[in-house]
């Protein structure tokens, strides 16, 4: 048996696309509104076309009654069908066109008729208001079929009712001028349609390029599906509109930025105050992959211009990468520190195997006692000055580092640390961050020489870092401060210019400051006071834990912004 294609089914209903569903709604509309408004003028146009043809009437009986010999005819004359009232009134009526000009007495008898049969016969309706010198206007059935009617007194000339006028105007005539009328209004209300139906076409080709030929489920599943997306993914989205103004937030982004629905409508200045942040979303720094420091979190933020002339812009949170970056790199510092010793050791164990096969024991022990006495030498000079243990030891591993590159780290005579520091990791970050940026800066130089300086000042702690490396000019002693700003190639992990922008951040958000001057003889010499940075001498120092910004950088920052 042959497979036959089944058959398509024919279906009825509304268009899905948003351009034909927006262009029938506007027909419908139009359509309806030029109904509706030809309804509305054709309902009073009847009634205007009947209040004429009344007052045309009423007009033509008071001229009528108004004819001093009329009066006299009627009182003084019989009726008849040929006599002067009927021929008065018959050339009245055809030089008015009306349909009928009947003149009757007090009783109601005519005297005059366009049907001369009717002469001498009573009035088919009531006279009785315009005999009581009441003037009439009515709509109403006669003899003659319906009319309008206008109906006065006739008057003697000492102004007594002697009769009446009637005079009626053929209602087919004013029925006639009616849908004589429509014809052209149509014709206006179909122009004014064609027009609406125009307009309605070129409004709907712009939905249509602006929807982008969507039909209305295929908008609403869009919208739930970014909805779900901004709402779902690990990345922060804030998107502007063409003022600048924040428009869409997701999740991420108020987690990041540490901001709510609140700063929707305003602009990133007023949602964040000034600063990098604020510059790289409103487009002030431009680039790809741009660093910044948002509280205590690390961000790399992107934007992206859109056609209707805002942007949006993708943030990344690189906290935790930093962290792992940090530790990796004080992971490798700390494996060439220990090559190094391993180097050393090796030479001295040569060295001392050389004395003891010599039988040189003398010379041994003193070899030996030298060694010892070195390294000693260094940690005595270190905890003698600085009490924290976690300081000290940062430091004299620092001078292994330092040796081993060939750089002199000395620990300055004014140097005076008590152990009472209230947060000594974020001190940790500071100097190992600034003592690692001079190292750097002096490596490969002749009589390369780091000085160190830790100091008490009541409760404020203060921290010099002197290097003798080339210094930093003037116009780039703020900028060295920047989140993202360096001279040197970036490390294997990611970015550089993070870690005097925390240093900054560190000593700010404590109340005290960071800057760099020029050192004494040349070089750079970086100040950082963190007041409120130890207990009084009554108070046991509070073991803080370390903030999210310290972690990420953590074993400290060990970037240069120069």
């Amino acid at each position: 048996m042959s497979r036959t294609a089944p058959a398509r089914r024919l279906r009825l209903g509304l268009p899905r696309r948003v351009f034909s569903q927006v262009l029938l709604m506007q027909l419908a509309i139009a359509a309806g509104v030029t109904v509706l408004a030809t309804g509305l003028f054709l309902a009073p146009l009847s009634n205007q076309l009947d209040d004429q043809a009344m007052r045309r009437a009423l007009a033509i009986a008071q001229t009528t009654a108004q004819q001093p010999q009329i009066a006299e005819d009627l009182q003084n004359t019989p009726y008849s069908v040929d006599g002067p009232v009927q021929r008065e009134a018959e050339r009245i009526r055809k030089a008015t066109k009306a349909e009928y000009v009947v003149i009757m007495n007090t009783k109601g008898v005519r005297w005059s008729h366009t049907d001369p049969k009717e002469i001498g016969g009573m009035v088919s309706t009531d006279p009785a208001r315009a005999l009581a010198g009441e003037e009439v206007m009515e709509i109403d059935e006669g003899t003659l079929g319906r009319s309008a009617r206008g109906k006065v007194p006739l008057r003697a000339s000492d102004g007594t009712i002697i009769g009446a006028v009637s005079v009626g105007i053929a209602y087919d005539s004013v029925r006639a001028r009616l849908i004589h009328a429509i014809p052209g209004l149509l014709a206006y209300a179909g122009g004014a349609l064609a027009v609406g139906a125009l307009a309605a076409w070129i409004i709907s080709r712009r939905v249509q390029k602006q929807t982008r030929d969507l039909a209305f489920s295929d908008i609403s599943a869009l919208l739930a599906e970014r909805e779900a997306m901004l709402h779902g993914i690990r990345e922060g989205v804030v998107a502007l509109d063409r003022a600048g103004r924040v428009r869409l937030l997701n999740d991420e982004a108020q987690r990041l930025l540490g901001i709510g629905d609140e700063a929707i409508g305003r602009s990133p200045d007023e949602a964040l105050g000034a600063g990098r942040t604020a510059d790289v979303l409103a487009g002030r720094v431009t680039g790809t992959d741009l660093l910044t420091v948002r509280g205590q979190r690390v961000l790399i933020a992107n934007r992206m211009p859109t056609d209707d002339g805002g942007a949006v812009a993708t943030l990344r949170d690189r906290t935790e990468l930093e962290q792992l970056g940090r530790e990796l790199d004080s992971t490798r510092g700390l494996i060439d520190a220990l090559r190094a010793q391993d180097h050393e050791h090796a030479n001295r164990m040569h060295t001392l195997l050389g004395f003891l096969e010599l039988e040189m024991y003398d010379d041994a022990v003193e070899f030996v006692g030298e060694v010892v006495g070195d390294h000693r030498a260094t940690a005595e000079q270190v905890t003698e000055k600085i009490e924290d243990p976690l300081l000290a030891a940062l430091l004299v591993g620092k001078a292994t580092v330092a040796a081993e590159r060939a750089v002199a780290l000395w620990i300055s005579d004014r140097t005076r640390l008590p152990d009472r520091l209230i947060d000594p990791r974020g001190i940790v970050t500071v100097v190992g961050n600034l003592v690692d940026n001079a190292l750097d800066a002096v490596a490969g130089k002749p009589h390369a020489r780091v000085e160190v300086e830790l100091r008490a000042e009541g409760r404020t702690a203060v921290l010099r870092v002197r290097d003798t490396g080339p210094g930093i000019p003037a116009e780039h002693r703020e900028l060295v401060f920047t989140e993202g700003w360096s001279t040197k190639k970036p490390p294997a992990h990611g970015k550089r210019g993070i870690g005097l922008s925390l240093v900054r951040r560190l000593a700010e958000r404590q109340g005290g400051s960071a800057t760099v001057t020029e050192a004494a003889g040349g070089g750079a010499e970086f100040t950082v006071v963190l007041p409120e940075a130890l207990a009084g001498p009554d108070l046991e120092p509070a073991l803080t834990a370390p903030s999210a910004a310290e972690d990420a950088t953590g074993n400290a920052v060990e970037e240069e912004s120069r």
